[in-house]
């Protein structure tokens, strides 16, 4: 979801949400607090995702009460991603924040972050809870899932990818689409998309107030199987022949020459009267086999990737930054 509004605020910030029904009036009031004592003009978009508890009747009440907050409601649990996309779509702010909903993202930490963008041109800021109150079950994955998004995405500089706390440029997050639990890479969207200039800021983090985590130890599993695809994607999205007819090709090439070293074996033999054996008899020759079959379906299926992408509507869309024309002086 994505709309044409333009920035009138200095800040729009995003909170996705599910099942937070006791930290949101918590939450909006501290926001409120940051966002009188510095001045800055705002919106609070809070986007439920299906919340079974009383989260969207809090979320009501507390836009009857203060006309900066809005709200989204998702039928059913859609996913962290999702609720981001859609929230991106409704911003009208300059800089758009985002933050967890379960208090352990400090709203202190916003004039900061609105600084980094606005002063020193950062076209997003990520957040580093350099010191976590997690446990190690989750806190060495953690590490890890980082240190591979870091070597896969080229973004050095980050050793929190999944920090809820960041911000961004306006033009960022309209020229970015989340899907599927992509919100653990937006910094890597972002650099794709080509939205170079990423920093990152040591952030407080606090040990969650009310309720438990919604997240369990498959969000590895999937953050990696996500990363996988992103980096393809990346590469080869809009030339798929190059990654499965060069791999095709390579296979194809290996198993001919294979089966062809097995027939001259075969034929040396017969030729100075030596024992052989039938070329079916060969394991190698079945090794070869598979290879050429392997590869003329890898390079298939680049060739139809390359039909499919021919056809797609988006294969001439590019980011331009700036035009310049003989209108202006």
């Amino acid at each position: 979801m994505k709309t044409d509004n333009k920035p009138t605020l200095d800040i729009s910030v995003v909170v996705p949400l599910y099942n937070e029904a006791e930290s949101l009036p918590e939450l909006e009031a501290w926001i409120a607090r940051v966002m009188k004592a510095n001045g800055f003009s705002y919106e609070v978009i809070f986007v439920d995702d299906g919340s079974t508890d009383d989260s969207w009747q809090v979320i009501r009440g507390l836009q009857r009460k203060n006309r900066a907050v809005r709200g989204v409601s998702f039928r059913r649990n859609y996913g962290k991603s999702p609720a981001l996309n859609t929230g991106f779509g409704l911003t009208r702010g300059n800089v758009v924040i985002t933050m967890d909903a379960d208090l352990q993202d400090s709203p202190d930490e916003i004039p900061e972050l609105y600084r980094m963008i606005t002063v020193e041109g950062y076209d997003m800021v990520s957040g580093w809870k350099q010191k976590r109150y997690d446990p190690l079950s989750k806190t060495i994955p953690t590490k890890l899932f980082n240190a591979t998004a870091r070597k896969v995405s080229g973004i050095r500089n980050l050793h929190d990818f999944n920090c809820g706390l960041k911000a961004y440029r306006s033009e960022v997050v309209k020229h970015i689409e989340i899907y599927g639990d992509m919100h653990r890479y937006i910094p890597y969207l972002a650099k794709n998309a080509g939205f170079g200039k990423i920093g990152e800021k040591v952030v407080h983090h606090q040990a969650r107030k009310y309720g438990v985590s919604k997240f369990g130890l498959d969000r590895f599993v999937n953050g990696y199987l996500d990363l996988v695809t992103l980096w393809f994607t990346s590469k080869f999205g809009a030339k798929p022949m190059h990654f499965f007819g060069l791999l095709g090709s390579l296979m194809f090439a290996l198993g001919f020459v294979s089966a062809v070293v097995v027939g001259a074996m075969k034929l040396y033999r017969m030729w100075h009267g030596m024992t052989y054996a039938l070329v079916t008899d060969s394991p190698y020759f079945y090794l070869a086999l598979t290879l050429m079959i392997l590869g003329s379906q890898f390079f298939l299926a680049g060739f139809i990737g390359e039909l499919v992408t021919r056809n797609a509507v988006g294969r001439n869309h590019y980011e331009i930054a700036e035009i310049l024309t003989d209108d202006e002086e």
